[in-house]
């Protein structure tokens, strides 16, 4: 019966952002920072309602004070201008500074959103992913939202209050000229939203070519790529290919910004000429015996035309924006909406003291549809036992031990450490109780001491020497200039293969797990280092549980069983003698290791 954590084959999620849910997911971002927001709101209001009494100041200007001579009403006129001009800057500063940090902090959210998405993805996840895709996800992508998280809202707020305020103050002044002056505005609307699609549909295309570019420098100019490429001398080729990818994306970078660039000119030019038909329009008017309108009034308005088109052209162009970027949400989303296969129960079982039997129950596993890795395996580990894997290349030993640290869930099936399922652990347990060493070294690009500590940060120093010495590396260490703060260069390149593999068995020593899972963990060394760090490794084994997965038969005689795996089943079963005896597979492996070992030494 399946376990009720299985979860089926990864499959990405679609995303539509033309979906008003699309929409209103966007605006959810913004949420918890609404009462900053209110904030905004009323600064833009009142920045607004201010910025519309000069017209009306003006007016007064010319229409009562200049030709009255009224020299006190005008000078009270004027500073009642500037004073307008100063309460205009400092709410625009103040709701630039506010909107700038929820922005920010709404970036803030997205990012680390995604980052701790990717850490709960399996391993699947990765092995289908290009590093570089990930990495511009969260920085080309977020980083490309930035103008529209961090000023949108406001300036859509802004630019609509003052869009409405001075249309209410140009019908105050007179309505026949506001008629005139918003004909065509619908037009300019139709024409933003057609340029909006145009540009989102070209900004999606360069999203992913950067991703390409992102992911083509990350393989290539890292330590491995470089020496690959200059090995293969295949240096030219990867920049020309480089250069290409670039090629593209300047098309698209063009097309982009170009992409109805000519329309909104238009819009620019025809709210440019406005000033021209208000001027012809009163004209007109007042030529005709109509109402007369006072040239305070024409002017007044003017000025009113003229400050409504910054915020008509601005909330256009923020129309514009907002559609290009959806293209950058969509592809953010996607990463935020993929299912989580391996997470932890509503109520997780914690395990507090771990004694460490490990039972394997009819598990099977398998990556795709096509066919199981693992096969009906049933194994028992009690704690302070030790299980040897082995078997031929492809035969699923290093999947298996993936499943007990719960990397991957098993298809059907349990893996269980004291008679709990490890799915239903919570994840702190489970780390602390399995310490995995892979046969693939990683190390970051930190010190010694930085990148031990990584399995326990508050460890002290003599506790770094004491895992450094039981891996047999703590004496070249204290050779090294600088210690245990040598950098060890990126993924360790400082280092040699032997020497990042201790590195590494000191790591998982200082974690001190009950259960420890070795995963050709001395595939790197020498015989003579081999022999030293079997012995720590054999210490460090005394009454704890460890899974080893090896090539090396002569590394694992005395484990006290040994499973033969075959095809993804257990063929054989035993300890090393019981199954020499019984002259079956493991018989025919320790042959084909011991004759391997003779042509080496021939070779010698």
């Amino acid at each position: 019966m399946p376990h009720p954590h299985d979860t089926p084959d990864f499959t990405p999620p679609s995303a539509d952002p033309e979906q008003p849910a699309q929409v209103r997911r966007i605006l959810r971002l913004f949420r918890p920072y609404r009462g900053r927001l209110a904030v905004v709101g009323l600064l833009v209001a009142a920045s607004s309602l201010v910025s519309v009494a000069s017209p009306f100041l003006l007016r007064e200007v010319l229409d009562t004070a200049i030709p009255q001579g009224r020299t006190g009403l005008l000078s009270l006129l004027a500073l009642g201008m500037l004073a307008v001009a100063v309460l205009s800057g400092v709410f625009g500063v103040l709701q630039t500074l506010i909107s700038t940090t929820v922005g920010q902090r709404v970036m803030h959210d997205l990012r680390t959103g995604v980052y701790a998405q990717l850490q709960r993805m399996p391993l699947a996840f990765f092995t289908r992913t290009r590093t570089g895709e990930v990495q511009s996800r969260i920085a080309n992508d977020i980083g490309g939202m930035q103008a529209t998280v961090t000023s949108t809202a406001t300036s859509i707020v802004s630019n609509a209050t003052s869009v409405i305020a001075t249309v209410v103050a140009m019908l105050a002044l007179d309505w026949r000229l506001t008629v005139v002056s918003l004909l065509l505005l619908p037009l300019f609307v139709w024409i933003s939203r057609k340029v909006g699609r145009e540009r989102k549909k070209i900004t999606s295309q360069r999203q992913k070519q950067m991703a390409a570019m992102a992911a083509q420098v990350t393989e290539s100019l890292s330590v491995s790529g470089i020496l690959l490429g200059r090995t293969m001398g295949r240096s030219d080729s990867l920049t020309r290919d480089f250069s290409a990818e670039s090629e593209q994306l300047v098309g698209l970078e063009v097309r982009s910004n170009m992409a109805g660039r000519w329309r909104m000119a238009t819009i620019g030019v025809v709210m440019a000429a406005m000033p021209a038909v208000i001027y012809w329009a009163a004209g007109l008017a007042m030529a005709g015996g109509g109402a007369a309108i006072s040239l305070g009034t024409v002017v007044a308005f003017v000025s009113l035309q003229q400050g409504l088109f910054r915020p008509t052209v601005s909330l256009l162009s923020t129309g514009v924006q907002v559609q290009t970027s959806l293209a950058l949400f969509q592809r953010i989303f996607e990463y935020l909406d993929l299912p989580v296969e391996i997470d932890e129960p509503e109520v997780p079982v914690r395990l507090e003291k771990v004694a460490g039997d490990v039972r394997l129950k009819d598990v099977s596993f398998r990556y795709d549809e096509a066919h199981d890795t693992l096969t009906g395996v049933d194994l028992t580990v009690p704690a302070g036992t030790s299980l040897a894997v082995v078997g031929p290349t492809g035969s699923g030993k290093t999947t298996l031990s993936y499943l007990v640290p719960r990397l991957y869930d098993v298809t059907s099936g349990s893996v269980s450490i004291d008679g709990v399922d490890v799915r239903d652990l919570d994840f702190d347990s489970l780390a602390r109780a399995v310490g995995v060493v892979s046969q693939e070294t990683y190390l970051f690009h930190a010190s010694v001491a930085d990148n031990l500590r990584f399995a326990k940060p508050d460890a002290t120093d003599a506790e770094l020497e004491t895992a450094a010495r039981a891996a047999q590396i703590h004496d070249h260490i204290a050779s090294l200039p600088d210690g245990y703060d040598t950098l060890v260069g990126e993924r360790g390149y400082r280092f040699s293969g032997g020497e990042k593999q201790r590195l590494a068995i000191a790591r998982t020593i200082l974690r001190d797990p009950p259960v420890l899972i070795l995963d050709e963990a001395t595939s790197a060394l020498d015989t003579r280092t081999e022999h030293a760090v079997q012995q720590a490794m054999d210490a460090l084994s005394a009454g704890r549980t460890t899974i080893t997965i090896a090539h090396r038969l002569s590394t694992i005689r005395d484990a006290d069983q040994i499973a033969v795996l075959d095809h993804g089943r257990v063929a054989e079963l035993g300890t090393h003698d019981e199954l020499l005896a019984a002259d079956g597979r493991y018989a025919a492996l320790v042959r084909r290791d011991a004759r391997t070992e003779e042509t080496a030494d021939v070779a010698a």
